[in-house]
């Protein structure tokens, strides 16, 4: 019997696990295979409080994975498979084996959709982004391109705008699907200039330069161009990783967790925390501080609720 089990090894899970751990509550971790969540594909994070100079993303994760470590908290670098929520205590299935635990966070995050083709990957951190408040001041001046057609692509080419040089949003239809509020923001601004029918089909770049272009293929014309460009954002969405809290937990239609008063979910004793939760900010320092709050509040759900 644990007395908190967190899920998720991102900002949120960490930052939970040390908090949990001061408080010794002795937490177990499945940070998953793929620990550290979106900022293990960040090449430099400059906006995380604490680092004048920037760090790596993935240094920043193993400095948190350390910091958890350091005050008790027990990291199992396997996904969950399964979880049972409908009474206490909960559990937990990793592989064959169960784990019993008083109280549950929930920190699995979300994953950027990406566009899968040649090049994306492998310039993931050197050019390529998924968040333009995280990245965009790299591309000061310079010029960048935002692929998408809804409100965050819009949100994403506006903030871009008062940094970049120019940006080219890229969109496969002949029409946006952003609110008409954001089409108007966007059309009025005399640094975003529209490519339409298009999707691209390889990120270009240089191993020492990072990105240069996009190759693009037309779909009325059937036309190739090459593009150049220093950056590109991909703002086609977020997937958030909750698949399997289906049934367990209420979540909105995009399948990301509800929550009241922040962090406390449908179920008493389990808390969420970070891009699983949040749509809007997707943030590196939002994460940890839920991260803090969903610790803060098994503190006081566990010594209210002691067996």
């Amino acid at each position: 019997m644990h007395k908190v089990v967190i899920i998720g090894g991102g900002c949120a899970g960490y930052t939970a696990g040390i908090y949990t751990g001061r408080a010794r509550l002795e937490p177990i971790i499945f940070a998953g295979y793929q620990a550290g969540g979106q900022l293990m594909m960040t090449g430099e994070v400059e906006n995380f409080p604490g680092f004048p100079a920037g760090i790596a993303g993935p240094e920043l994760m193993q400095r948190m994975q350390k910091q958890a470590e350091k005050f008790g908290a027990k990291i199992i670098m396997k996904d969950v498979d399964e979880v049972d929520f409908k009474s206490s205590p909960f559990r937990v299935r990793v592989g064959s084996e169960w784990y019993e635990t008083r109280a549950v966070i929930v920190a699995t995050g979300a994953r950027a959709k990406l566009l899968g083709v040649p090049g994306e990957k492998e310039f993931m951190g050197r050019g390529v982004s998924t968040c333009a408040t995280c990245d965009g001041a790299f591309f000061r001046d310079q010029k960048v391109a935002v692929i998408g057609g809804g409100d965050t692509a819009m949100e994403e080419a506006l903030y871009l705008s008062r940094l970049a040089s120019e940006v080219v949003v890229i969109h496969r239809r002949d029409e946006l699907r952003a609110s008409k509020i954001m089409q108007e923001r966007a059309f009025e601004n005399t640094k975003i200039s529209f490519i339409w029918n298009t999707v691209v089909k390889e990120v270009l770049g240089d191993p020492q330069k990072g990105v240069t272009g996009l190759k693009l293929f037309n779909r009325k014309t059937e036309a190739e161009e090459i593009l150049e460009i220093n950056g590109v954002f991909v703002a086609i969405g977020h997937e958030p990783s909750t698949k399997i809290f289906e049934g367990q937990l209420e979540l909105d239609h995009a399948g990301y967790i509800l929550t009241e008063g922040y962090v406390k979910t449908s179920v008493p004793g389990v808390y969420a925390a970070g891009d699983c939760v949040d749509y809007i900010y997707r943030q590196a320092v939002t994460a940890s501080a839920m991260g803090c709050m969903a610790a803060i509040e098994v503190e006081r759900y566990l010594s209210t609720h002691t067996r």
